[in-house]
């Protein structure tokens, strides 16, 4: 008895070292060398063999000294073919998962980074620009300087911290409210414990000095440039706010009675109220010479042609507004309706009568849960959300969670195969097929296939489709803009193929996709086209973060920000996040380690255009 406690006491003893090694490598820097990282992987398959058969206890050894001397500059491409020969005679005979997996790994390596192996064996270096970086301001699609904003919050100085924010996105307080912070996924702080909540600690600042209350930069003298926007959402208006400190006039067009595109149409008010979207957008019409041209819908009050020929250069910002049908019958029925659709109806003041009623949603994304969410404050009587996968609940974890201590109700492993309606051609029902998982594809999402079971019907009055938005690109396509489905053709500087002086961003580029992701187009754009127009201008930050002090790297929770009772929340629009304390402020502030001075680099190589 004495030696299985021993043992089991080790056993809890190893699973304490494997979960600090696994927040290790959650945290591995953007960057990096992948053939590192291959390596890192393959020591671990070394580290799980028994030893019992040859291929495994030999073999994966000598692959990674193979691996080693490519990594270090000594190989050849004999050493490649070599490398790849052994790891296919150990995926084929090694007994048991740690061979083949191991081996399996260094061949899907081979593949995915053909082109780092040639540049190691032929140049003796990795390819061009593979080097670490700050992760959170690498990650961030806008290239916000995280650092200097938090520890410009550490000091108390709230304004400054909204100027560098401010300095690459002119929205820091929607972004503090609804952005998904891909800055926090491999923050280094996961090295100790969890990663700096960013998302919260950008809320506190703007809770403290409000965005419109914040001076912009000083513009810079006017160039008599005038530039077109079409879109009034965060791409447009951030490509307007650059081009108006840059100097230049820009004009707004936009479709709404209101700026804000989904920001203001699409998210509802729980997650952002209005009025603090507002505090964005006043701040950012009072950056320069920016017009703005509400209910004007192009194509209808104005033609794209009439604008080109009336401005120096034209950006296409019209986001993705439009929700997406499913191609079957009665996907037009009354009471079925896109979730996006569902949203704007909401926002602008129309909201169907859910009393009562039995609501259904196909789709697991942010924005249906945004629908789903908003349906149980319309007062319906359930809310059932079906995908057919698991990997289909792509909503953040925090909105998923919160949609079900709200009391929606998920069920996966269903896929939708019809509409029923009654005699009024109203929705009824929905007919789902269970499913049954197998194979995960190449990017390690499941796949599934029809169950045995037989498809069976669920009742519902209301329909709401959550299969993804597209943009109104009809007109433009008419004047000769390129476009593939609903989606325009421009490449990464946001140039539109074969249409000179004209530029897109955002999500009628990507497809769906989030606010800082339409932001940092919109930036992009602003900047290439004042490179078009002749001018280098460069946008004055009026901060400056403080020096970087050692961190004692001590283990500290990470604070939540918290909200108001899911039975409380649930019976109205309010919005239902708490305000961070102070308290909570400035530890959460003080546990950032300053990747922009240690670690990672100096502020000079993390802070570069």
């Amino acid at each position: 008895m004495k030696r299985l406690n021993e043992r089991g006491n080790m056993n809890e003893r190893i699973d304490v070292v494997l979960h600090r090694f696994r927040s290790r490598m959650s945290s591995y820097p953007p960057g990096m060398c992948p053939l590192a990282l291959y390596r890192s992987l393959l020591q671990i398959s070394m580290n799980q063999s028994c030893g019992k058969c040859v291929p495994c206890r030999d073999g994966l050894v000598e692959v990674d000294r193979l691996l080693s001397s490519i990594l270090n500059g000594d190989a050849t491409e004999e050493t490649l073919e070599k490398m790849k020969d052994m790891c296919l005679m150990i995926a084929e005979s090694a007994d048991c998962a740690v061979g083949v997996m191991g081996a399996d790994l260094i061949l899907d390596s081979l593949d995915e980074f053909a082109d780092e192996y040639e540049s190691h064996i032929k140049k003796r270096r990795c390819v061009e620009n593979v080097t670490q970086t700050i992760p959170c301001l690498t990650l961030c699609p806008a290239h916000v300087d995280v650092p200097g904003y938090v520890a410009l919050i550490k000091e108390g100085d709230y304004a400054g911290a909204v100027k560098m924010i401010r300095n690459r996105n002119p929205f820091p307080t929607a972004c503090a409210m609804v952005c998904e912070h891909p800055c926090e996924r491999k923050c280094r702080r996961r090295i100790i414990d969890e990663p700096i909540n960013i998302r919260g600690l950008k809320k506190y600042a703007v809770d403290q000095s409000p965005a419109d209350k914040v001076p912009n930069p000083p513009k810079n003298v006017a160039t008599g440039k005038q530039i077109a926007i079409i879109g009034g959402g965060p791409s447009g208006l951030t490509a307007a706010y650059f081009l108006a400190l840059m100097g230049h006039k820009a004009v707004v067009y936009e479709e709404h009675e209101k700026p804000g595109g989904m920001l203001r149409y699409g998210i509802p008010e729980y997650r952002l109220p209005k009025e603090r979207l507002d505090e964005d957008i006043r701040a950012i019409l009072s950056a320069g010479d920016i017009e703005l041209k509400c209910n004007v819908r192009v194509g209808r009050d104005i033609t794209f042609d009439e604008i080109r020929n009336q401005h120096d250069a034209v950006y296409l910002g019209l986001g993705a507004q439009i929700g997406n049908r499913m191609p079957m019958e009665n996907a037009d029925a009354e009471n079925v309706i896109p979730a996006a659709d569902f949203l704007q109806l909401v926002a602008n003041g129309n909201p169907p009568d859910l009393t009562d009623k039995k609501v259904v949603l196909i789709g697991g994304g942010n924005v249906a849960m945004d629908a789903a969410r908003t349906a149980v404050r319309l007062n319906a009587e359930d809310i059932h959300v079906f995908t057919r996968k698991r990997d289909d609940l792509t909503a953040l974890a925090s909105e998923i969670e919160g949609a079900m201590q709200e009391g929606v109700r998920f069920r996966t492993l269903l896929s939708f195969l019809n509409i029923e309606t009654d005699d009024d051609g109203k929705v009824s029902a929905v007919w789902l097929q269970p499913e049954i998982v197998g194979e995960y594809d190449k990017f390690g999402m499941v796949q599934t296939e029809h169950s045995s079971n037989y498809p069976y019907r669920f009742k519902c009055d209301y329909l709401i489709l959550g299969v993804g938005q597209r943009s109104d690109t009809a007109h433009f396509e008419e004047s000769g803009v390129p476009a593939v489905r609903s989606r325009i053709v421009a490449d990464t500087a946001c140039f539109v193929k074969d249409m000179d002086g004209v530029f897109s961003g955002g999500d009628c580029v990507t497809g769906p996709s989030t606010a800082i992701n339409a932001i940092a187009a919109g930036q992009v754009a602003a900047y290439n086209i004042d490179e078009y127009l002749g001018y280098h201008h460069k946008v004055a930050c009026e901060a400056a973060a403080p020096p970087a002090l050692p961190n004692p790297c001590i283990p500290t929770g990470r604070a939540e920000i918290e909200e108001k009772d899911p039975f409380e929340r649930c019976m109205s629009f309010d919005f239902v996040e708490l305000p961070m304390t102070y308290e909570e402020a400035m530890r959460e502030a003080g546990r950032c380690l300053r990747c922009d001075h240690y670690g990672c680099g100096t502020m000079e190589g993390g802070r570069g255009e």
